[in-house]
């Protein structure tokens, strides 16, 4: 009877124990949560207020219905100008990152050949080189090439940056995939590019989303480049635009929140659509 009284008695506090920790967890979990969302909620709930009213009381609830400042963004200012250059730079930044870094990666992975891990190397090597360093010959080189005040420039820096991160993900990723699946399909007679589009893109997707959304979110948000690359208005992104609500003397809080609100809007939208891709293949390596 005691060895069965002590046995309970280690299981219940065994049990107190775990639920201790998991409880500890979810508290941990709660608090960074809150924490993360706290500014999101505090720049939102400031876009439906006016200016006084942010000072007087920041963390207050508005009125969701008063929409002025999203009237002032959309008829008094070229918000929508700015927000346009944004997807035009991102998108074509993406899609450039993305294709050469997927062949890239896949030919590091896939194929035997002399030179292969300096390649790999060499793109690893741009992870500890920030092109903020190299901004004089940037320009010089720009201005040579004469795309200064043009958006090719930005895309080009944008490809630079967001290819080493990209080839080293998927170079991993790819590396994990079976080959039994290419030497079938080359024994049916598929080319190499054949394989490539048909049978490992697709395999390879939660690779590609976690590179998209690791390099899309510091080229939306980048302020950087654009002051120095672009002078023209007509050409400025989000960033470097938001930038023209604030005043040397007075600023419309309230406009210029709901103009972040806006800007911020596009990226956790493709994140929440992405997410199960995004969680997917964070994952992938975990269980076999």
């Amino acid at each position: 009877m005691s060895t069965a009284a002590s046995t309970i008695n280690y299981d219940r506090r065994g049990l107190l124990g775990t639920l201790g920790r998991d409880g500890l967890l979810q508290i941990i979990l709660i608090a960074n949560t809150i924490i993360m969302l706290m500014p999101i909620i505090i720049m939102v709930f400031s876009a439906f207020k006016t200016t006084p009213q942010i000072f007087q009381s920041p963390f207050g609830i508005p009125d969701f219905g008063n929409v002025v400042n999203f009237v002032k963004i959309w008829n008094e200012t070229n918000f929508l100008r700015y927000l346009l250059n944004s997807f035009i730079v991102t998108g074509a930044s993406m899609a450039l990152i993305l294709t050469l870094g997927t062949m890239a990666a896949y030919a590091i992975a896939r194929y035997e050949f002399w030179g292969a891990g300096f390649i790999l190397m060499f793109f690893l090597a741009g992870l500890t080189l920030p092109l903020k360093l190299a901004i004089i010959p940037l320009f010089m080189l720009m201005r040579d090439l004469g795309i200064l005040n043009n958006q090719l420039s930005l895309i080009f820096v944008y490809t630079a940056m967001g290819l080493p991160t990209t080839v080293f993900i998927l170079t991993g990723f790819i590396r994990t995939l079976p080959n039994e699946l290419e030497d079938a399909a080359r024994m049916d007679g598929a080319s190499e590019a054949r394989i490539m589009w048909s049978i490992m893109l697709p395999l390879v997707r939660p690779a590609m989303v976690i590179a998209g959304i690791q390099n899309v979110v510091p080229i939306w948000n980048d302020f950087f480049f654009p002051l120095v690359f672009i002078q023209r208005d007509n050409l400025k992104t989000l960033p470097q635009g938001l930038t023209t609500f604030m005043g040397e003397y007075t600023t419309d809080w309230g406009v210029l929140f709901s103009g972040l609100t806006l800007s911020a809007a596009p990226i956790i939208i493709i994140y929440i659509v992405l997410s199960k891709q995004f969680i997917s293949g964070m994952t992938s390596g975990a269980v076999k």
